[in-house]
């Protein structure tokens, strides 16, 4: 019954991000050609069988039957076909009209993204205070990606791939754009320079098991728990616990763990001033797992909301930022720097659409706007077919100062459709080889 639940609760987010991000794309082709004075023969959202529409001027508004997508058919669109030449035929127009349309699709991807970052960052703004700051490693998970790399507690990273004395900020791109592939760092240990290699296995984003080395600043006390009743407060720096300086909540329950519940000593920065609390760590429940607690937690995001210019320029920030990790990734693809594995189709969107949906509506909102730009960028590679195909070929024909010759438009449009169909099944099938059925059918 899990099982069913979450893979309906997919299904409803997948069908919703794929409408919305379909209707903004398609409305944007629309727009530009009913602004140049192109016919819209169909609007569909859906592939297949017309299921239910409406007929408004000279374009049919349907729903078809397969929500996988959508379409915008106008007169005279497919450079294959005879065209009567009418004023209103799309092949009619001039290329830089022709340029504009197509490039309306991807643009109006881009722009809901950064309309939606924005909307959610006025109500719900979280900024990482350390992201800006150098790599400098305070914790390291047990059994992490980063402890088998080889990296402690204390270390800098001083280069990553190409980006030398990268912050926070650039380091997590750098990892997530090299999941699937060893990334390699230069990590510097007191005196020590040296040369460490970083492996991500899991495509669909491996916790790194790191944390930055930052002050611990009490952001949580829980009431009952030892810490709040030896007056410990908000916004209090803890120091060290029995001499061992603190940067981190899990660094300190590790350390609690292995005290077995014997008193520690706590040293904590209060307005300048240096307190010391003995405190008796008390096992209490945490997800089903009992643990030694003392109550505290430092937590280095901080939450807020922004006004409408700052809310905006945070948005293109990230829209831009992300707009080039995507092409990174695709450049690391073609250099086989990277695993294809990294690429998901409509089973892998429909798991994460599901998560978000099941995390609240931000989480939702954030990951339809990722996969808006997604589609936003990947409608622009220059593959015929795609609307980045459609530019290459104006570009061309305008250097030209003619028309491409239909065979060879015929022919090249043959292999991209091949060449797409056959992507699209290796996606699809590295896509089922994470999920369950894949597993229960051994094919991954």
């Amino acid at each position: 019954m899990h099982f069913l639940s979450d893979l309906s609760t997919d299904i409803i987010g997948l069908l919703i991000i794929l409408g919305v991000l379909v209707l903004a794309h398609e409305w944007g082709h629309y727009a530009a050609a009913k602004l140049f004075g192109v016919r819209v023969e169909v609007f569909s959202l859906g592939f297949g069988k017309r299921l239910w529409g409406f007929k408004r001027g000279d374009t049919d508004y349907r729903v078809s039957a397969l929500p996988f997508g959508g379409y915008v058919r106008m007169s005279g669109e497919n450079p294959m076909e005879e065209h009567a030449g009418e004023p209103y035929e799309f092949m009619s127009h001039p290329r830089w009209q022709r340029f504009i349309i197509a490039l309306a699709g991807p643009f109006m991807n881009v722009l809901l993204c950064i309309a939606v970052l924005t909307g959610v960052d006025m109500v719900h703004y979280e900024d990482l205070v350390f992201l800006k700051q150098p790599t400098v490693i305070g914790w390291v998970e047990p059994n992490s990606p980063a402890a088998k790399a080889g990296l402690q507690g204390g270390d800098r990273v001083i280069q990553i791939e190409d980006a030398k004395n990268p912050t926070w900020e650039i380091t997590f791109e750098k990892f997530s754009v090299g999941a699937g592939a060893p990334v390699h760092l230069k990590v510097q240990r007191e005196s020590q320079v040296f040369p460490a290699q970083l492996q991500l296995n899991n495509i669909s984003g491996e916790h790194l098991g790191i944390l930055p080395d930052q002050p611990y600043i009490i952001t949580r006390i829980e009431p009952d728990l030892p810490a709040a009743k030896a007056g410990i407060r908000l916004g209090d720096e803890v120091l060290s616990v029995d001499g061992i300086p603190v940067r981190s909540t899990p660094a300190l329950s590790g350390y609690l763990q292995q005290t077995q519940g014997k008193p520690v000593g706590m040293k904590v920065k209060r307005d300048g001033a240096v307190l010391d609390f003995t405190l008796t760590p008390e096992m209490k429940d945490v997800g089903g797992e009992s643990r030694y607690r003392v109550g505290i937690v430092s937590d280095p995001v901080r939450i807020e909301r922004l006004p409408f210019a700052s809310a905006l320029s945070h948005s293109l920030e990230d829209t831009k930022r992300g707009a080039f990790q995507i092409v990174d990734v695709l450049q690391r693809l073609i250099r086989h720097k990277t695993s294809i594995k990294q690429m998901s189709s409509v089973i892998g969107i429909g798991q994460v659409s599901g998560e978000a949906v099941r995390e609240g509506p931000l989480p939702f909102l954030n990951i339809l706007a990722i996969i808006s730009l997604n589609l936003g960028i990947f409608n622009l590679l220059p593959i015929p077919v795609l609307d980045g195909g459609l530019i290459l070929l104006l570009l061309i024909e305008g250097t030209m100062r003619r028309d491409i010759k239909r065979e060879v438009k015929e022919m090249v449009y043959q292999v991209a459709i091949v060449f797409l169909i056959l992507f699209a099944v290796i996606v699809i099938y590295n896509d089922i080889t994470k999920t369950a059925l894949g597993k229960l059918l051994h094919l991954g």
